[in-house]
């Protein structure tokens, strides 16, 4: 379901990031295969995410090295 009242997510926004990567991936990703997503991939979904509102200039390896270990976290949480 939509959420028309959601708030944008930017690219600092990294827990509601890796919540959208893990409703859209699941468990198809464990920690291991997270963490060897290359970043190229990782930009595509990051910005397909519904509600995303960050640019792709504005990514840079540090948002998405954040990114890869809030997704973790969310996996683990969901295990």
């Amino acid at each position: 379901m939509q959420d028309k009242f959601a708030l944008p997510i930017h690219w600092n926004d990294y827990e509601d990031i890796a919540m959208g990567l893990y409703e859209k991936f699941g468990d198809d990703f464990d920690e291991s295969k997270i963490y060897r997503i290359r970043f190229t991939d990782l930009l595509e979904w990051v910005l397909s995410i519904p509600h995303f509102a960050g640019k792709r200039e504005e990514s840079n390896e540090g948002h998405l090295e954040q990114i890869q270990s809030a997704w973790v976290y969310e996996w683990r949480d969901n295990q």
